[in-house]
């Protein structure tokens, strides 16, 4: 038994954002006004958006609440500031989170001269409430998966190789993104922007058919 796999493409992303303030969104989970009932949520995970910044764009403060916002530059630099006092440039190879709480203001700018890409990824505590905390890892290793307790989840990084093999966690759900190039997982194969939710993982495996980088979450409910 592999599980159930629920392949979604990058094509199908919703879009958002405001082109003409330099701000270009694709929503992989029904997102602000783009409403789809049968798409609302994997287990925690909330919403798994790619954002694009032109330099001088950015998210004017805005706040938040019971969520946890994980936050993976692809390219170019992220400046955040949020309302309890941290300012700080997220750069490719970092993971940022900033647990809301009971309720947090932010903003998020590309203040450099590069576009800027990145992936949000919201996930759901298991309870409401609390203090706002914020971390950073500065350049994770792939050994080293990223714990959100709060939401009862592991975010993995993979970099592989061509032709090399990673195992998907033995876990109740696992939600994987491709960051960049393309893999095989069971019959599918994916590529950039695609994703795939799966329930039940046992024995499962993704192989790179070049070099690669995904993300990948280890749920301990769906």
């Amino acid at each position: 038994m592999v599980g159930v796999i629920s392949v979604r493409r990058g094509d199908e992303r919703y879009p958002g954002g405001d082109p003409d303030v330099g701000i270009e969104s694709l929503h992989a989970f029904s997102f602000g006004r783009f409403y789809d009932p049968d798409n609302l949520r994997f287990g925690p995970v909330l919403a798994c958006n790619e954002e694009r910044l032109a330099p001088g764009a950015g998210f004017d403060e805005h706040p938040h609440s019971h969520t946890e916002i994980l936050t993976w530059v692809i390219e170019g630099e992220l400046t955040h500031r949020d309302s309890a006092g941290h300012a700080t440039v997220v750069r490719p190879g970092d993971v940022q989170c900033l647990s809301s709480a009971g309720g947090v203001r932010h903003e998020e700018r590309n203040e450099g001269q590069l576009p800027l890409v990145f992936l949000q990824m919201w996930l759901a505590p298991k309870k409401p409430g609390g203090t706002p905390a914020y971390d950073i890892v500065r350049g994770i290793a792939d050994s080293t998966p990223y714990a959100v307790l709060a939401a009862g989840a592991l975010l993995h990084v993979r970099r592989l190789a061509p032709g090399e093999r990673t195992a998907v966690p033995d876990a109740p759900g696992a939600y994987v993104h491709v960051v960049r190039g393309r893999v095989g997982l069971a019959e599918e194969r994916l590529g950039p922007g695609d994703s795939a939710r799966i329930t039940g993982a046992s024995g499962l495996e993704v192989t790179a058919s070049d070099s690669a980088e995904l993300l990948l979450w280890e749920l301990s409910a769906v």
